[in-house]
């Protein structure tokens, strides 16, 4: 392509931005079935903490997001999470409309939808068996509820302190209420707070306050509490204001039809929820002013940040879906945080880094910058108060720990791109070597109560004394193979700061995944698997095709040997001779495909499809996996391949459409094929990333021929940060419909085993 045709395109692709609302693309619905738990409900700003959505109860069934395609609504509450797994978080501070008196507010009020939802971005509408119609809309720390009641009916609205997402699959990690508190006002607006504990993460008790307000002086009001459902009556209360350990609430009732009522949310005091709900949304706002709001905040921050020359509508709709659902949370909370005071950011609800520091945590420092470096800094700040950061944190509290210590992979990624700002990185290395030394106490999880799944490397003891874990402890085999990852990532930073001999100490030490490799461990025509190991040194007799129940108290997580043989990414030179060179190695690559091993919704397997651009000429066999991948994506409620894990599973997909594969910790990028003609990433601080291809499509015509780098002809399959992100830069593909061999430059390197 001529330079000067692809300036008249990509000015034609700024042309058409402008004028875009990028919105118009985004399906909220997207993954909101078939186990993608994406919350489709209103959330006004990347990362807000307000996220105000339908509670849904169909039988038995978990709604993690609060959100089920079919069952009765039973609240709509201001606080949930997305794409999150093990149990539900949240569904508090909730209100439900009800026609008529309402003799008691503990039985069912739960109501059958007349139709089915309808959602954009910022604005979520509900039509109930009733004909209440609820619409909502929301700021950061505040929602707005607007309810149409028939005419000539009594309007009530039920505010249900003690509602929380329920949990049904028997683990002990269901919510529960402890107790809580609500007053009303006699100007009829309502303050209070509900007290809550465990849900995923296994939280103890934790607070949110409320502040509620209408649009209308309410006819009456009154609080109640009770510990019945259909069975006990609530007790009123004439005092309006009740406090307890019962399950307790309010009761509005209106004469105009039309009600709107307003709830600001806060983790420090119902005075903060308050003036956030009066500085956010003041009585004069309209929701569709909240929605504007919403939209022009998502296409200025994210949506916009990646453009293209598409106008495939379907195409474009999985891209701006899959981009808004990257980005729910965790959440902002600065200047919210209730556990100690602190001049730096705060970030919650992050689930989990095991889940999103593959691919998810890389596309968050490109699109969101100056978020990202907030969110290091909250990383850091959390281990200065509470001892460790976390691997996961969900009301306030770490926990739990899947795997390894992945803050410390996400830290090294920020620190080897180039992430400074305000970031103190002495403070950021002491943190990683806490994780690394460090055994935090036990928090006995009855799933793994060999060690703390709250925080850190549980399994430290072992790592330390043999340089491998034995079955003393749960998830043996996967923690390892993690340990040795995130012991790279010290030896990143150490490096960078000059400390020579904790960078040597942590690079032997990020070797150890060696220790579990058993030669004589065969499967399929493969020898050499990571297996258990004794504390004597003898290998456990292991089929590398079974993980037992892939779970907590097993010798792997979420994944079977074939995939956790593969996942030692830092030093995959090391890798290849181990299975037996290159040819061996791209047969075990594809082995995970013949064999049905590969499961593209489960993040440990995430990079395996890539791993052929670490064999001279096998390029083409990562594109075509990549493109294999993207056809079990579309942007429909079924279009995730496994849970969103809060945004994990996105992200992956939006890497296809790039063209790129992040190694988290490391420099390198591996090489695919970009699925637009032309893109453009904005990097901020008025750089770019402009990909174009030509000569091919998406579809049947994907493999590369050729590729410039910033002009330059290149044969490597892979760049570096510094290539094409640190100061922006050019990537001009060929496509054509058959393989070409065009990477015979170096390979990817392989630090742990001694590439520069």
């Amino acid at each position: 392509m001529s330079t000067c045709l692809a300036a008249i395109l990509l000015t034609a692709i700024a042309s058409v931005t402008a004028e875009t609302d990028f919105t118009q693309y985004v399906n909220v619905f997207q993954g909101t079935t078939g186990g993608g738990n994406r919350f489709p409900g209103v959330v006004a700003a990347p990362f807000a903490m307000a996220k105000l959505g339908p509670d849904v109860q169909s039988g038995t069934t978990d709604a993690y997001s609060g959100y089920l395609p079919s069952g009765n609504i039973w609240g709509f509450s201001m606080m949930h999470e997305s794409g999150t797994g093990g149990a539900p978080k949240y569904g508090v501070v909730s209100q439900m409309p009800v026609i008529g008196n309402v003799s008691n507010p503990l039985a069912d009020l739960s109501q059958e939808r007349a139709s089915a939802d309808q959602a954009k971005v910022g604005y979520y509408k509900a039509s109930l068996k009733t004909d209440v119609v609820v619409e909502l809309a929301a700021s950061e720390h505040a929602g707005l509820y607007q309810y149409t009641f028939p005419k000539a009916s009594t309007p009530c609205v039920v505010v249900d302190v003690s509602h929380v997402l329920p949990s049904f699959r028997g683990l002990g990690w269901e919510q529960h209420y402890s107790k809580g508190n609500i007053s009303i006002l006699p100007d009829g607006h309502y303050e209070g707070s509900g007290t809550y504990n465990n849900g995923w993460n296994l939280s103890p008790d934790w607070n949110i306050y409320f502040c509620g307000k209408f649009n209308q002086k309410p006819s009456t009001s009154k609080t109640f509490k009770g510990t019945g459902t259909g069975t006990t009556l609530a007790s009123y209360d004439t005092t309006n204001s009740v406090s307890g350990t019962e399950r307790l609430g309010a009761v509005f009732s209106f004469k105009d039809t039309n009600v709107t009522s307003r709830v600001g949310i806060s983790y420090i005091s119902s005075v903060n929820a308050c003036q956030h709900l009066d500085k956010e949304i003041p009585a004069t706002t309209s929701l569709q002013s909240l929605v504007d709001r919403a939209r022009s905040t998502w296409n200025t921050r994210v949506l916009s940040k990646i453009q293209t020359s598409s106008t495939n509508a379907t195409d474009l709709q999985l891209l701006y879906s899959s981009l808004f659902g990257m980005f729910l949370i965790p959440s902002n909370l600065t200047g919210e945080n209730p556990g100690w005071t602190s001049s730096e950011p705060y970030y919650s609800d992050v689930f989990t880094l095991w889940d999103t520091h593959r691919s998810h945590t890389p596309l968050f420092h490109i699109l969101e910058p100056v978020v990202y470096e907030e969110f290091i800094r909250s990383l850091i700040d959390i281990w200065r108060h509470d001892g460790f950061m976390p691997d996961a944190r969900s009301s306030n509290y770490n926990g739990r720990v899947q795997g390894g210590s992945n803050a410390d992979n996400v830290l090294a990624d920020a620190y080897v791109k180039g992430v400074r700002g305000a970031i103190n990185w002495a403070d950021g290395f002491s943190a990683m070597v806490t994780d690394a030394e460090t055994t935090p106490p036990n928090n006995h999880d009855p799933k793994a109560p060999d060690s703390s799944t709250k925080e850190g490397r549980g399994a430290l003891p072992d790592w330390i004394k043999y340089g491998y874990i034995t079955p003393a402890f749960t998830r043996a085999v996967s923690r390892a193979v993690e340990y040795s990852a995130n012991d790279f990532g010290l030896y990143q930073v150490a490096k960078g700061l000059g400390k020579s001999a904790e960078a040597q100490k942590y690079l032997e030490r990020s070797r150890n995944w060696r220790n579990h490799w058993n030669p004589d461990c065969t499967s399929n025509n493969h020898s050499g698997f990571v297996v258990p190991r004794r504390a004597n040194g003898s290998f456990i007799e292991q089929d590398p095709l079974s993980c037992g129940g892939c779970y907590w108290g097993d010798a792997y997580y979420e994944d079977n040997p074939w995939v956790y043989s593969m996942n030692a990414l830092h030093d995959v030179a090391t890798l290849k001779k181990y299975i037996g060179g290159d040819a061996k190695f791209v047969d075990r690559i594809n082995k995970l495909f013949d064999l049905k091993i590969f499961n593209a919704g489960n993040e440990p397997g995430f990079t395996s499809p890539y791993l052929y651009n670490f064999v001279s000429g096998m390029q083409h066999m990562s594109v075509k996996r990549s493109r294999d991948i993207g056809k079990l994506y579309n942007s429909g409620t079924g279009g995730l391949p496994g849970n969103s894990d809060a945004g994990a599973m996105e992200s992956n997909i939006l890497w296809q459409m790039i063209g790129l594969w992040p190694l988290t910790g490391q420099t390198t990028f591996l090489i695919l094929s970009p699925w637009f003609s032309q893109m453009t990433i904005d990097l901020g601080s008025g750089k770019s990333l402009k990909i174009s291809s030509t000569g091919g499509n998406k579809d049947t015509a994907f493999y590369v021929q050729s590729l410039q780098v910033n002009g330059k002809a290149w044969d490597k399959a892979w760049v570096t940060w510094q290539d094409v992100f640190a100061n922006g830069g050019t990537m001009d593909f060929v496509l054509g419909p058959s393989p070409a061999n065009w990477t015979t430059g170096e390979l990817p390197p392989s630090l742990a085993a001694g590439d520069a």
